[in-house]
C-alpha cells in the first residue's frame, strides 16, 4: 500500500477544511470496505485520508414521524438493518442494506460509502431512489441537499465538489398505504455484485385495489443507477389486479436499461432481468402496502 497522511477528524468543519485544502489528493474514510481495497491495489493515489467516523453528525440514526429517517454517512449497515424502527418503516431499505457484502463487511460498510463509491451496481442506490432519499452534504459554501437519483454522474463519480462531503441521508416518512422493496439477481447470495437490481415503492388507494403512485429505479444496467418516472407513471390509477399495468411498467424498465455485456451477464440477459425483477419487486411492494393498510 502507498504511504499517505491520516487525520481522524472530529468536526464537519475540519473535514471541509482538509478536503478543500488537499483537493483531489484527499479521500474520505467512512467504512473503508471499498476504499482500503482500492488503496491496497493502488487503483487510486492519495496524499491524505480523512477519517470521519468520530464525528457525531455522521453517526446519527434517528427516525421522526414528521421528518422521516436520518442516516449518518458513517453508520454501518448492521446498525441500519438491525434497528427495529427501520425494519418496521423501511423494509425496502433493509432489503438492500442486508445485501451489501457478507456479515463481516456489514460491520464496517456504510450506506454513505456505498453511495459515494458510485458503482452502477450498488445495491443501496435503487432502493434509496425508490424511497425518495436525499443526500445532505457540507462544503465550503455550506450545506446543500441533492436527490439521490441526481447524485451519481458516472461510474465512481458524483456531484460532490471540492471540499464537499456527504454528511447524512434523509428519507421521508412512509406515506399511508405505501410499501417498498428491493430485489437483485446475482450468481451467488453473498459477496457478489448485482447483475441487475431493482428498487420500487408504491402508494395504494384507500381500498388497496389500485395504484396512486409508484417509483421505480434500476441498478447495474447503465453507467449510473436509473430513476424511471415513466415506469411509475404507467401505474398511476391502474388496478393492481390488472396484470397489464405491471407488465407495462416492467417493459418500460426493460426498454430503459442500457447495460453492457461483461463476465457477469450479457446485454440480453440484463434487459430480460430488468423486466422480471421489476414485476417481482412491484408485487412485493404491493404486498407490504396491503399489510400496512390492514394495520391502519
Amino acid at each position: 500500500m502507498q504511504a499517505f497522511d491520516y487525520v481522524a477528524a472530529h468536526s464537519v468543519e475540519q473535514v471541509v477544511s482538509l478536503l478543500n485544502q488537499y483537493g483531489d489528493d484527499a479521500r474520505v474514510l467512512s467504512g473503508g470496505t471499498d476504499l482500503i481495497v482500492q488503496l491496497r491495489e493502488r487503483r487510486c493515489q492519495i496524499g491524505l485520508l480523512v477519517d470521519i467516523k468520530h464525528i457525531p453528525e455522521v453517526n446519527t440514526l434517528v427516525y421522526d414521524p414528521i421528518d422521516g429517517l436520518q442516516i449518518g454517512a458513517a453508520v454501518p449497515c448492521y446498525r441500519i438493518y438491525s434497528d427495529p424502527v427501520v425494519k418496521n418503516h423501511y423494509p425496502g431499505l433493509v432489503d438492500a442494506v442486508s445485501l451489501i457484502g457478507g456479515i463481516q463487511i456489514q460491520g464496517r460498510a456504510t450506506l454513505g460509502g456505498n453511495l459515494c463509491n458510485a458503482s452502477p451496481a450498488a445495491d443501496s442506490i435503487p432502493a434509496l431512489i425508490a424511497l425518495e432519499g436525499v443526500c445532505v452534504t457540507s462544503g465550503p459554501n455550506g450545506h446543500r441537499e441533492i436527490a439521490v437519483e441526481d447524485f451519481c454522474t458516472a461510474p465512481g463519480q458524483t456531484l460532490l465538489q471540492q471540499g464537499e462531503f456527504l454528511v447524512s441521508l434523509r428519507i421521508p416518512p412512509p406515506k399511508p398505504r405505501s410499501g417498498a422493496g428491493y430485489l437483485r439477481f446475482t450468481p451467488r447470495n453473498e459477496m457478489d455484485i448485482a447483475v441487475v437490481g431493482v428498487g420500487a415503492s408504491v402508494v395504494l388507494d384507500e381500498s388497496g385495489t389500485s395504484f396512486e403512485s409508484a417509483r421505480i429505479a434500476l441498478g447495474a444496467v447503465a453507467p449510473t443507477p436509473l430513476f424511471l418516472p415513466e415506469a411509475g407513471a404507467a401505474l398511476n390509477g391502474k388496478d393492481i389486479d390488472d396484470d397489464g399495468a405491471i407488465e407495462r411498467a416492467a417493459q418500460i424498465a426493460r426498454s430503459a436499461a442500457r447495460p453492457i455485456t461483461d463476465m457477469r451477464g450479457t446485454i440480453a440477459q440484463r434487459k430480460y432481468l430488468s423486466a422480471v425483477l421489476t414485476r417481482r419487486v412491484l408485487i412485493r411492494a404491493v404486498e407490504r402496502a396491503r399489510v400496512n393498510i390492514r394495520k391502519e
